[in-house]
């Protein structure tokens, strides 16, 4: 680093109706003032996002740059309470902390937001409302439509994380607040657990994309974001979408990049780490600073492009290259119609013809996790071909020459159905001349959203609809001799809740096609790629208990399928503070071949918290499965003091919710 920092442990930020935030400030050497970069969060940055924010805050604040990571209100040791994410309270807050660091000495008015995920999301939401001192923003594995590519919904289906997500959200809210800042933390920790709002519900019930979903989905005025925004992910995230459609839609400058990354800031990539701390402060330095950086003349997207390797669920570095295209939407970039055949993909004529889609509810057993980066490992997709066989397959002949795909194909499908709910599945592997094959992209379709998705009805079995979706955002060379396959089916377990009843679904497949965003071009320009992740500070916590993990996929006697994952994230005596913190996760997915309504997803989340002869634990459960009318959802809380755990709160919540064409 260029320059030693200072470090403010704790402040307090007050907002306008009294209530205060709480804060961490790492301050740059020499005289101000600077500009800033803001972290705003609901993960604790006393201990749970310390570790990461060693790594990224001292680096840009050594570079000249007040750097502030803030709780979100009713998180950490901030006051209020929690409503939900991306509140309108969350928001307000959001622009009253961006006034107040710019009123502060240390800071010259001009301030960056950057985070991932939460963060990632906050800040476009923030860039939306145009706060005077919000002048850039990097924004890492987020998405500008909060219904189509958030932990939710994936075109109108309902991803089994909607529980999941709310689950680990349920564990974190229920955390205490750290004595040594708060003496009012016991009464303030009970409330906080008494009011927690009981978001898997919450969230299921809008099924649609209602105002509920608009509110924080900056797509809907790409013209409100005025600060330039460079937006990140990798091919493993869960959260490809957003990028590319922010450098093709916004009207200020947007540049996007794709690595082969998790849901992780780059540097530190289980998978192949790259120097995030230069793409963010090239960003910076140009639009808080007024340096010419070369941010400006960056190509509009910048990508990984994907080859075909062995696929497998554990942590393993990508196969590819680097390539930019300068302008996104790019020339280079051409649709191809495939049509789907009696011979598999074809790019003659349409095909006349039937062809059936009915599977097992349990295929998807090579779907991996959901959102890669969240576990300790064991969570990429594997070799699709198990999950292959149980489908409805469309593939080329092995390919005379390579064939590159950039952006996002769509699947168009004429069908009929022989039940009221049903959805499809449709998968792109690149399949290797040994059967091996990897998945490209992915995506499904909710069929009874048959217009958009604000409007649902139930199908009328043996009535012919039509559809058109796009599949998820890829960057994929396929070798000459290999394969492009469509997998289409009726389920993805776990990734997605089943319909509730097994699906024969008839393609007409004169009205089927599959359109590739096919790339050729004829010289690559300079992919100006990140560089080897640099060296940076890490946090120098005392590990008392090792991170581990493990997975488990067996059968019970009556044929259920299920997975099992534990997660011990281990724990920790942090050097400031002297907090020992340490978590672990179970979670269990379950669910019959012959019945998709046997879905079920369960965890177990237990925290604990310990300095001197203050002792916390926290144990929650939650609960999801459903019939062929309803879901029903459940949830527990044991909040417990000291070496003899006596109970300081127990509560549960119990809700059913009708399926409304899920």
């Amino acid at each position: 680093m260029a320059a030693t920092t200072t470090v403010k442990e704790h402040i307090w930020i007050p907002l306008p109706d009294g209530r205060r935030l709480a804060a961490r400030m790492w301050l740059p050497a020499g005289e101000g003032p600077f500009p800033a970069i803001l972290e705003y969060l609901p993960y604790r940055k006393r201990d749970g996002t310390a570790p990461r924010d060693a790594t990224t805050h001292p680096v840009f604040a050594a570079e000249g740059y007040v750097c502030l990571r803030v709780d979100i209100a009713g998180t950490g040791d901030s006051e209020g309470l929690f409503d939900d994410e991306y509140s309108e309270q969350e928001l307000s807050d959001g622009e009253a902390v961006l006034a107040w660091l710019a009123a502060q000495p240390c800071c010259d008015g001009n301030i960056g937001m950057i985070g991932i995920s939460w963060g990632g999301f906050n800040g476009l939401q923030l860039a939306a409302r145009q706060p005077e001192a919000l002048k850039a923003v990097v924004s890492v594995a987020s998405t500008v439509d909060r219904y189509a590519d958030d932990i939710h919904f994936m075109g109108g289906c309902l991803l089994s994380d909607n529980a999941n997500w709310a689950s680990q959200m349920h564990a974190y809210q229920t955390r205490p607040l750290d004595p040594d800042l708060r003496p009012d933390w016991r009464a303030a920790w009970v409330e906080r657990i008494e009011t927690l709002p009981f978001m898997a519900a919450d969230w299921l019930r809008h099924s649609r994309r209602d105002d509920f979903w608009k509110h924080g989905s900056v797509c809907e005025d790409w013209s409100a974001i005025k600060a330039p925004v460079l937006a990140i992910t990798g091919w493993a995230d869960a959260y490809v979408n957003a990028p590319p459609a922010l450098a093709a839609q916004m009207q200020t400058p947007a540049k996007a990049l794709i690595g082969p990354w998790e849901h992780r800031y780059a540097h530190i990539s289980k998978l192949e780490a790259h120097d995030f701390h230069a793409e963010v402060l090239r960003w910076f330095d140009r639009w808080l600073k007024g340096e010419d950086s070369g941010a400006e003349t960056l190509p509009d997207y910048r990508t990984y492009m994907q080859e075909h390797f062995n696929p497998t669920k554990e942590n393993k570095p990508r196969q590819g290259r680097w390539i930019a295209e300068t302008a996104w939407p790019s020339a280079n970039v051409r649709e191809v119609v495939h049509h789907l055949g009696q011979q598999g993909l074809l790019q003659a004529t349409p095909d006349a013809g039937e062809a059936v889609v009915s599977n097992p509810a349990s295929l998807g057993a090579a779907s991996g996790y959901f959102c890669a980066g969240m576990r300790i490992d064991n969570e990429l997709p594997g070799d699709q071909a198990g999950d292959d066989a149980l489908s409805t397959c469309f593939e080329t002949q092995p390919l005379d020459a390579p064939l590159e795909l950039l952006g996002r194909a769509r699947v168009r499908l004429a069908f009929s159905v022989d039940k009221p709910v049903a959805q499809v599945m449709a998968r792109l592997c690149d399949v290797a001349p040994d059967g091996v094959s990897q998945r490209i992209t992915y995506r499904g379709r909710n069929l009874c959203h048959e217009d958009s998705h604000e409007t649902a009805a139930p199908l009328v079995p043996g009535k012919r609809y039509e559809v058109e979706f796009a599949l998820n955002e890829c960057a994929h060379h396929l070798r000459a001799g290999h394969k492009l396959r469509l997998a289409l089916s009726t389920s993805y377990w776990p990734i997605v809740w089943p319909s509730p009843e097994p699906v024969a679904l008839t393609l007409h497949l004169e009205g089927c096609a599959l359109i590739l965003p096919e790339r050729s071009v004829a010289e690559e320009v300079a992919a100006q790629a990140p560089g080897a992740a640099r060296e940076y500070p890490t946090y120098q916590a005392e590990v008392t208990r090792a991170p581990s993990g493990t997975s488990n996929t067996y059968e019970e006697a009556d044929g259920t399928l299920v997975l099992e994952t534990f997660d011990d994230y281990g724990a920790a005596i942090d050097p400031v503070h002297g907090m020992e913190v340490g978590s672990h996760v179970a979670m269990r997915y379950a669910i019959h071949p012959d019945d998709p309504a046997s879905a079920t997803f369960s965890s177990q989340w237990r925290f604990t918290f310990a300095r001197g002869d203050w002792q916390v634990q926290v144990d929650t459960d939650n609960l999801m499965q459903g019939d062929r009318e309803n879901f029903h959802l459940w949830r527990k809380v044991v909040a417990t003091e000291g070496p003899a755990e006596d109970e300081v709160c127990v509560k549960e919540w119990r809700e059913s919710l009708p399926r409304d064409c899920l």
